[in-house]
């Protein structure tokens, strides 16, 4: 595994083979697969798992309840919403899991809303705003992201 120095990677919970680049910062709790790619200025939270060969691009937050299956792709600055109702300060916090199946790709600047599943090998537009799960093999695009078509 290759750390950069000015990363602050709290977890000793990463696979052989992965590579975290400069300023990323992973909680103490998360958990990081083999042969990853975590880029420049992604932050990765405590309830956090990343699967196998996964590659996160810069600028990406993933909070508390993203689980990311191996081999999933995710664009620079997607963004993943874990609170249906945030407040500057919550009586109570509701965290609501996305999970991104194996083989999936989020593309740049997508937003994926609490509680999405995107199903395996499905493709998720750049700049897509997800508001409802993702059915396997499915190309979604707009906001909100609708199906355009389906993969071989």
């Amino acid at each position: 595994m290759r750390i950069h120095p000015t990363a602050d990677v709290q977890t000793n919970r990463i696979g052989d083979g992965t590579t975290i680049w400069q300023f990323v910062v992973v909680l103490p709790g998360a958990v990081i697969g083999r042969d990853c790619n975590i880029c420049a200025q992604v932050f990765i939270e405590n309830q956090v798992t990343v699967g196998d060969r996964c590659t996160i691009k810069n600028g990406v937050q993933l909070w508390d309840g993203v689980t990311l299956e191996d081999d999933v792709c995710v664009g620079p600055n997607a963004t993943f919403a874990n609170d249906p109702f945030p407040r500057s300060k919550p009586d109570s916090w509701e965290m609501r899991p996305i999970t991104v199946k194996q083989g999936a790709s989020i593309g740049a600047n997508a937003t994926l809303l609490p509680g999405v599943v995107i199903g395996e090998r499905a493709m998720v537009g750049a700049g897509a705003v997800v508001v409802r799960d993702v059915p396997p093999g499915a190309v979604v695009a707009g906001n909100p992201a609708r199906v355009l078509r389906y993969l071989e």
